[in-house]
């Protein structure tokens, strides 16, 4: 029975363990209808990823718009085909950076 009483014990603490970790990364305090205060986990948002993946590939397109406009377009154009002919992740990055509609459109706003 003791053995019983003992491992009992030893769960119920590494449940409030895992609760206090959980509780590390923030939470939030509620009052239930007879007035008990519960700690709960703040939930994480993923519009931080989402935010910080869109601000990624705005960066990426200002370069690339900055490169067509510094080199202009028949070099870029000729450097984006030697990356055509290289290794598959240079085969990807002509991919990126072959010069789109979009990019050609706002190079001509920027610099007509």
């Amino acid at each position: 029975m003791a053995d019983a009483k003992q491992i009992q014990f030893r769960q119920r603490l590494q449940q409030i363990g895992r609760k206090h970790k959980k509780l590390e990364h923030g939470y939030v305090t509620t009052v239930l209808p007879d007035g008990l205060i519960v700690a709960k986990p703040q939930r994480k948002h993923p519009h931080h990823v989402m935010r910080s993946v869109f601000l990624c590939l705005i960066v990426m397109f200002a370069f690339k718009i900055f490169l067509y406009l510094e080199i202009g377009h028949q070099a870029y154009v000729a450097r984006v085909a030697q990356l055509q002919s290289g290794s598959m992740l240079d085969k990807v990055g002509a991919y990126v950076m072959y010069p789109d509609p979009l990019t050609i459109s706002l190079a001509n706003v920027i610099r007509p």
